[in-house]
């Protein structure tokens, strides 16, 4: 049926090209008579355009007899033919484009761009694959009908599919060129070496698999020598008839069965196609060939180790190293020959093929639970240092530095025990058993690669520094990652977590290694001592281990207090080299404290914290790390500058903050930092520090100005209020909690809570009126109003009431009466002191308490006060209604005048 279909669209396409055909060889004629009136009549004609030339048969029709000689000026000024689409052979020197009018209708050039693809390109590419089914069909049409026995079918498939090999060498030896352009895809000897290359495989495969003539050997190789002869002819033939080899080679494995499968066979086998792909996808520069070639032979390593029921590890070892040999010397090898030892920056990417595969080689090595029983782990080992040194050998081969470097983190990451990393809470399903063996070989070929890494990188990363300045900080990151995950695994695995010293020091010798090797790489730069991004990693691998060597080395109080103070060695570091790098580790060290008390804000644990107030491991932890990180703004203010500076300044002040407050607490809970509730009382303290911080922030941003230190400023008084009013009015009130506020009749809860807050907002608005934004100033005065007023009625209630002012004991006429005056005073005492300090927000907040209080004595007091009360209230009202005005009068007044 599909061969029937193949025949039509064949015959189809035919017809149309043979009417076209006719067409245009009648329109030829009535030209070629055209242009020979034009040519003897000798009329002056325009100059053709320039580089116009005129193709095949239009060429040989516009030139004159040679019988009949035709003078110079005749033939410079032949008329420009009309545009023709007959094709010229390629190897005429003749132009590719046909001459004629610029103006061609658009459907016509369409219609012959279908005519094209017709006849150049479709009729070809189905032809080719007529032709290979057409051999499989007589095969199996003899089948069929017995004409043959099975031994002549084979012979007159393998004659057929050599015979159209052989005819399309002698069509391409012919000087066969494509005609057309735009047709090379439809090549023919290209497509007539791909029929015949496909029935050869067929006829070995059925010699083989069908009816047993040969055995597995003899079909292996037959079928592999195809394959490669086809990927060779693809030298001349083009791409795709390297793909079409390439596919074949490397299914042949998988049509060969054998009993007893030789993994060396195999893999002698694929090293010997990759080579050979390689070294014709090196001539041709065919990357994707190649590509493809080291995928292939990664994906039958990776099938042969999970489905052997008994792995020959030296099978394996030979092609993962012939791989890395096949990349290193002959697809990579070629630089050489060409006197490029240095290559253009960047990356060869058909160089991820390899790397992943032989990377997943040498983890499954190590990993698997069977392999590392048996010490594969060092066969793995010896695969990534390969890796390694193929990409050291070749710089254009960076991806197996990148491969070996995850394939070593992944490994090591898979030793730690999961109950070392929390794996209990995380219910990862691991039980207590790590990914990988945890045993001495591990542990020593974890040295072993982690020297590896370290050698390898820093010295490519200086090679590089100057010319390829990405390459150079590829290889320094993983000087740097690689050791450092290697030592913190081997530390969580086999040493012990809490102190070790056997592991702080390799962490001391790697802050001095990955320092110095900065250094080394710095000098390297071009210009030299640049700070690039090659030594920034060295340097932040410094910065990472001494973190890591401090935790190895000191209990956990130690640890947070050197923590924080290490963040003054970057910083003083920045006096004799400018790198940008040594800010951002100082801003690692505030990260890594703040780190450490966010997990345990005790320092040193709840049990170990003493009672001690102000002197104690808080002041320690706290204090020394907003000192520390305090003087590493200022130092950097006075060198490199930039964002690292700010980001001290406001770690500084965070870690003021924090002390005072974990201090305070400590204090009022006697001792104990993590237990009962804040009270009104220590809220009150943390709003008082809060509102001291922000003042003294913008007392140090007036000396030296800092967009942290503003903003923090801002944000410390924002917080502030917003504390005020969701702790203090709300959550906290004495009149929802009905929390004591204290026997003492003034110095009491109310005192504090209120009236310092207050009294500190309402300063710090004085203090930021002309430094800070007005909404700013405006919002710290409404709340130290607010402050006020509450105190004020606040503590009249506790005149009635007593220690105890809940809501729900209920309100006195009298204290009813009061609450009215007293907000009328303080409604005036608001007005006189926004007009005195020109505030339009106290003033505004005069009037809103005013119209509170006239509410409160027309729909309250109307209703609640009996006799001499209501009078008061009323007579009280107006007096201060109309003193109010009469005030507003004479202040309007002096203003006209003035």
């Amino acid at each position: 049926m599909f061969f029937s279909l193949v025949a039509i669209a064949a015959v189809i396409a035919l017809f149309v090209i043979i009417s076209r055909q006719q067409t245009r060889i009648a329109l030829i004629e009535r030209e070629l008579g055209a242009l020979r009136s034009l040519v003897l009549s000798g009329v002056p004609q325009p100059a053709p355009k320039a580089g116009a030339a005129t193709e095949g048969a239009v060429a040989e029709a516009a030139a004159p007899p040679a019988s009949e000689p035709v003078p110079a000026e005749t033939a410079a000024t032949t008329p420009d033919a009309p545009k023709v689409d007959m094709p010229a052979e390629a190897g005429e020197g003749t132009s590719a484009e046909p001459t004629g009018p610029a103006e061609a209708p658009a459907p016509a050039m369409a219609a012959r761009d279908v005519e094209t693809a017709l006849g150049t390109r479709w009729a070809v590419w189905v032809g080719g694959i007529a032709l290979a089914l057409g051999g499989l069909f007589l095969i199996r049409y003899t089948i069929e009908a017995g004409i043959f026995g099975p031994g002549v079918r084979l012979t007159m498939a393998g004659i057929l599919g050599l015979v159209l090999i052989a005819g399309a060498e002698f069509v391409r030896r012919t000087g066969f060129r494509v005609p057309v352009q735009g047709a090379a895809g439809a090549y023919i000897p290209s497509i007539l070496t791909a029929a015949g290359a496909f029935i050869l495989f067929g006829t070995v495969y059925a010699a083989h698999g069908i009816y047993g003539f040969i055995g597995p050997a003899p079909a292996f190789t037959l079928l592999g020598a195809i394959g490669i002869a086809t990927i060779a002819a693809a030298l001349v033939h083009g791409l795709a008839l390297a793909g079409i080899g390439l596919l074949g080679a490397m299914v042949t494995p998988a049509l060969v069965a054998s009993q007893a499968p030789n993994p060396w066979a195999l893999f002698v086998y694929l090293a010997i196609v990759l080579a050979a792909t390689a070294a014709i996808a090196r001539i041709r520069d065919w990357k994707a060939l190649v590509a493809a070639a080291f995928a292939g032979t990664g994906i039958w390593t990776i099938l042969y180790i999970t489905d052997a029921l008994e792995v020959n590890l030296a099978s394996v070892m030979f092609i993962s190293l012939a791989t890395l040999a096949v990349l290193a010397f002959v697809w990579l090898g070629l630089f050489l020959n060409t006197g490029r030892d240095e290559p253009e920056p960047g990356f060869d990417w058909p160089s991820i093929a390899p790397s992943f595969f032989v990377a997943l080689t040498a983890l499954g090595l190590s990993v698997d639970p069977v392999f590392a029983k048996a010490g594969y782990a060092l066969h793995g080992a010896v695969l990534l240092a390969a890796l390694v040194a193929v990409a050291l050998y070749r710089p254009l081969g960076l991806p197996l530095v990148f491969a070996a470097g995850l394939a070593t983190v992944l490994i090591y990451l898979g030793i730690i025990p999961p109950a070392t990393i929390g794996a209990d809470a995380l219910d990862v399903g691991l039980g207590a058993e790590p990914l990988a063996a945890s045993d001495a070989l591990t542990f020593r070929v974890g040295i072993a690669l982690a020297l590896v890494f370290i050698g390898a990188g820093f010295w490519a990363a200086r090679r590089f520094a100057a010319s390829a300045p990405v390459r150079s900080a590829s290889w320094a990151a993983w000087a740097v990652i690689a050791p450092l995950v290697v030592l913190t695994a081997l530390w969580l695995t086999f040493g012990d977590i809490d102190r070790d010293l056997g592991y702080a020091l390799p962490g001391l010798l790697l802050v001095l290694v990955f320092a110095g090797g900065g250094e080394w790489i710095a000098r390297s730069e071009e210009p030299p001592l640049a700070g690039g991004p090659a030594v920034s990693f060295a340097l932040g691998g410094a910065g990472i281990a001494g973190l890591l060597m401090l935790h190895m080395a000191f209990s956990s109080g130690w640890t947070t207090v050197l923590l924080g103070a290490a963040a003054i060695v970057p910083a003083l570091a920045t006096r004799w080299r400018s790198y940008p790098v040594l800010g951002w580790i100082a801003v690692g060290a505030a990260v890594a404290v703040l780190g450490r008390v966010a997990f345990d804000p005790t320092i040193v644990g709840a049990a170990a914290l003493s009672k001690t107030p102000v002197f104690n491991w808080l002041l320690l932890g706290y204090g020394v790390s907003a000192f520390a990180f305090g003087f590493a703004a200022w130092q950097l203010a006075r060198t490199t500058d930039g964002r690292p500076r700010l980001a001290m300044e406001a770690a500084s002040a965070l870690f003021a903050l924090l002390a005072i407050a974990m201090l305070v607490r400590h204090a009022m809970h006697g001792g104990v930092i993590d237990t009962g509730p804040v009270t009104l009382g220590e809220q009150a303290i943390y709003t008082l520090i809060a509102l001291g911080a922000g003042a003294i922030l913008v007392a140090i941003d007036m000396r030296s100005p800092s967009s942290v230190l503003r903003y923090g400023s801002m944000t410390a008084g924002v917080v502030s209020a917003g504390l005020i009013v969701i702790q203090h009015f709300v959550v906290l009130n004495p009149l929802v909690t009905d929390e004591s506020t204290g026997t003492i009749l003034f110095f009491n809860l109310l005192f504090l809570a209120y009236l310092l807050p207050a009294v500190a907002a309402g300063a710090l608005a004085l203090y930021v009126r002309d430094k800070r934004p007005r909404w700013y100033a405006a919002m710290l005065a409404l709340v130290a109003a607010l402050l006020a007023f509450a105190y004020a009625t606040l503590s009249v209630r506790r005149l009635f009431k007593g220690e105890f002012i809940g809501l729900w004991s209920g309100l006195g006429q009298l204290e009813t009466y009061t609450y009215s005056a007293l907000w009328l005073v303080i409604g005036v005492a608001l007005l006189t002191a926004g007009v005195w300090l020109r505030s339009q927000v106290l003033r505004i907040a005069s009037a809103v308490l005013i119209a509170v209080a006239v509410l409160k004595v027309f729909l309250f007091d109307m209703s609640e006060l009996e006799g001499v009360l209501r009078a008061l209230s009323f007579i009280g009202l107006g007096a201060v209604l109309i003193g109010i005005g009469l005030f507003y009068q004479r202040l309007l007044t002096r203003a006209a005048r003035e």
